[in-house]
């Protein structure tokens, strides 16, 4: 399914989803697509449009799972921070995994951008939540060792807005946070839109295509 733009999209979601849910304990979602998307903007949305539904829901962010910007040195990625090999993989596959074995709550890590790093288990995932929601770039990326999420998922969104207002969101995103124009700019062109490409070109077929 195709959806185009987020007016009146969030409760087509939600619904499908819930249809999908029909007589189940708990279902995860992935939201994925590249940087700049709203990935973290559209899963707080349908964790808010499911709790309205009377819907137990969380949400659980994959940047949490960033290497540290020390590990990164380190292993000479730091330029690169974002790309698919400059995040846990491993760890993020075992929370994925205890998550939806649904055993008992998690405690997941959430990412600080104003600091540009992971905090441990800063969020909780009670037993009792039947939605969750995962948002992250490579989600569904066909490619080792990401695609071992594949069987993980129930359902998935790929939100994929046109290269320009990705462009536009990134270089806000980095002067904001204090770039100046020429690092925001290498930021942008020399690292997110490259893994953005490789998202949109690489990503397995998502339950709903939502172009936003």
């Amino acid at each position: 399914m195709t959806i185009e733009g987020l007016a009146g999209g969030i409760a087509r979601i939600v619904d499908a989803i819930r249809e999908k849910a029909a007589g189940r304990k708990r279902l995860l979602i992935a939201i994925a697509g590249p940087p700049g998307a709203g990935k973290s903007t559209l899963a707080d949305q349908l964790c808010e449009g499911a709790r309205a539904a009377g819907e137990s829901a969380e949400v659980l962010p994959m940047d949490g799972f960033h290497m540290d910007d020390s590990v990164l040195r380190l292993k000479g990625s730091y330029a690169r921070k974002g790309a698919p090999d400059t995040f846990d993989v491993r760890g993020f596959l075992d929370i994925i995994r205890a998550v939806k074995g649904g055993e008992g709550e998690v405690l997941v890590p959430v990412f600080d951008r104003t600091r540009e790093l992971a905090i441990a288990a800063a969020r909780i995932i009670p037993v009792s939540t039947r939605f969750i929601f995962v948002e992250g770039n490579y989600l569904l990326l066909d490619q080792s060792p990401w695609n071992a999420l594949a069987s993980e998922f129930d359902f998935s969104v790929m939100i994929s807005p046109p290269v320009a207002t990705l462009e536009e969101r990134l270089m806000h995103r980095w002067l904001s946070l204090g770039f100046d124009e020429q690092a925001a700019r290498t930021k942008t062109e020399g690292n997110d839109l490259r893994n953005g490409e490789l998202v949109r070109r690489h990503s397995r077929q998502a339950d709903i295509l939502l172009e936003a």
